[in-house]
C-alpha cells in the first residue's frame, strides 16, 4: 500500500508525534509498504527507505526565537499571511496552516497513494483531501481539550486566561474535522473516551492501538547512580507536572542525598526555572536534552527510581521506555498511565496527579526498597516486551488503512450513501 503520512511538526526525541511517525513508517516499510512522509519544522528523522517530503512552514516557534516575525520576503502565500497574524493576535495557526500547504502538495499527487494517514494535524485541509475521494485514517493521541483545561487552571490572570483561550482556539477546528473522519485512531481506552466525551466523536469511528517501545530502551548494563531520580518532560507546561515533582523533591533533599534529572528544555526564565530556584536546588537538578537515542537510554537506565508526575496523558511512551529501560516508576495515577504501566505496584507505584506529599511519599519508600525496586524493574520491562511493539502497530494501523481504503471505495458507489455518512458525523 502507498502510504502518505502527514505531521505538522515532527521532533525526532521529545513529544510523541515524531518518535510515532520514525517508528510506525518504519515498521510499514518493513511489512512491504511505501511510506512517504511529509511533515512541517521540526522535520523527524526517519529509517531508510522511508521518504520525507519537507512542507516547510515559517517556523515561528523554533528555538532560539520563538514567536519571531518573519521577513516580509519571506511570506509566499495568503496561507503564510494567515500563520503570521494568527500568531500575531495571540493564536496558533501551525495545524491549520499546514493541512492547507499539504492538501495543495498531496492533492497534486492523489494518484500516487492508496490512503493518507493524517497524524493529529485536523485541519480544514485534511478534509478537502478526503473530498477529493483519498481514503484518510486519522491519529488523535489525545484531545489537546485536556491541556487548555490544564493550562487555564494554572493561570493567574484574567490577560494570561484570556491570551490561552485565543492560543486554543484551533481545538473548534479539530474537533469538526475530527467529528467527520471516517476512522479515528487513538493509543488507549482513556484518550477513545476523552475523545468522545471532548470532540463529539461516534465511539463507533475510534480504534484503539497501543503504541510501541524501539528496541533500543535496554536495561543498563552499568550500575545505577544513588540517589538518582529522573523524569521526562516533553514540554515545559502545567499538563507534566513537574512544578509538583519539583516541590516533592525539595522536600526528599531535607532528608536524603538525592538529585534530580529532568530530560527537559525549560523556557529560559519560564516557571520550571523560576521553581528550581525559589526551592534552592539548583545544585541538585540537572536538564538534559538533545542527546541521542544511545544516550538517552543511557541516562534512563542510570537512575534507581523514575518519576511520571504527569497532570494527563493520551499514553505516555517515556513511561513505556523507562519500563523497557527496567527503571522502577512512579507514576500518577492520570489519563492511560495505569493503562500502561498495569496493575498498580506490579511495574509502577501510582499516586494521585499533582499531591506533593503522596510524591514524596512514594518516592521516598521506594528509594528505601531495593529488592521492591528490582522485582517492578524486571515487571516492567517484560510487560513493555509482552504488550508494547512497533511491529504490531504498524500491522493493525495497516489493517485499518485497507478498512477505510474499502469504506471510501464504497461511497463512491454510493454517493447517497456517502452524503448520510457525512451529515450523521456532523
Amino acid at each position: 500500500m502507498r502510504v502518505a503520512l502527514l505531521s505538522y511538526r515532527s521532533k525526532p526525541h521529545c513529544g510523541g508525534q515524531g518518535v510515532y511517525v520514525r517508528h510506525l513508517s518504519r515498521e510499514l516499510v518493513a511489512l512491504g509498504h511505501e511510506v512517504e512522509v511529509f511533515s512541517g519544522q521540526p522535520y523527524p528523522e526517519l529509517d531508510p527507505g522511508v521518504r520525507l517530503t519537507p512542507v516547510p512552514s515559517l517556523d515561528l516557534y523554533r528555538d532560539p526565537d520563538p514567536f519571531r516575525t518573519p521577513y516580509p520576503g519571506e511570506l509566499r502565500d495568503l496561507t503564510d499571511l494567515r500563520e503570521v497574524a494568527t500568531m500575531w493576535t495571540a493564536g496558533f495557526g501551525e495545524p491549520r496552516t499546514f493541512s492547507e500547504r499539504v492538501r495543495r502538495v498531496v492533492g497534486a499527487r492523489a494518484d500516487e497513494f492508496d490512503v493518507v494517514h493524517d497524524n493529529q494535524v485536523l485541519g480544514y485541509g485534511i478534509l478537502d483531501l478526503a473530498a477529493d475521494g483519498l481514503p484518510v485514517v486519522t491519529t488523535l493521541h489525545h484531545p489537546i481539550t485536556f491541556d487548555r483545561r490544564i493550562d487555564l487552571a494554572a493561570a493567574t490572570t484574567r490577560r494570561k486566561r484570556l491570551s490561552l483561550r485565543r492560543w486554543y482556539g484551533f481545538l473548534r477546528m479539530q474537533g469538526r474535522v475530527a467529528r467527520r473522519a471516517t476512522l479515528v485512531l487513538t493509543p488507549s481506552e482513556s484518550s477513545k473516551r476523552d475523545i468522545v466525551t471532548d470532540f463529539g466523536v461516534d465511539p463507533e469511528r475510534i480504534r484503539v492501538i497501543l503504541l510501541g517501545v524501539d528496541d533500543v530502551f535496554q536495561p543498563p548494563t552499568e550500575p545505577r547512580v544513588p540517589g538518582r531520580i529522573l523524569a521526562m518532560a516533553s514540554a515545559d507546561a502545567p499538563l507534566k507536572g513537574i512544578g509538583t515533582l519539583l516541590e516533592a523533591f525539595a522536600k526528599l533533599r531535607t532528608e536524603r542525598d538525592v538529585e534530580l534529572v529532568l530530560v527537559s528544555r525549560p523556557q529560559p526564565g519560564g516557571p520550571t526555572e523560576q521553581l528550581v530556584e525559589r526551592l534552592g536546588i539548583g545544585d541538585h537538578v540537572r536538564f538534559v536534552h538533545g542527546v541521542s537515542d544511545a544516550e538517552l537510554v543511557r541516562v534512563m537506565g542510570s537512575a534507581e527510581v523514575a518519576c511520571v508526575p504527569s497532570l494527563y496523558e493520551g499514553f505516555s511512551l517515556p513511561t513505556a521506555e523507562l519500563m523497557a529501560c527496567g527503571t522502577p516508576l512512579v507514576a500518577s495515577r492520570a489519563g492511560a498511565i495505569p493503562e500502561v504501566t498495569g496493575p498498580d505496584g506490579l511495574c509502577a507505584d501510582l499516586v494521585t496527579p499533582g499531591d506533593v506529599g503522596e510524591l514524596e511519599q512514594a518516592l521516598g519508600a521506594l528509594l528505601d526498597a531495593p529488592e521492591r525496586r528490582a522485582r517492578m524493574g524486571r515487571a516492567g520491562r517484560e510487560r513493555v516486551r509482552a504488550e508494547f511493539s512497533w511491529r504490531a502497530v504498524a500491522q493493525a494501523t495497516a489493517q485499518a488503512y485497507e478498512d477505510v481504503v474499502a469504506v471510501t471505495r464504497g461511497r463512491r458507489q454510493a454517493p447517497q450513501d456517502t452524503a448520510a455518512h457525512v451529515a450523521s458525523a456532523e
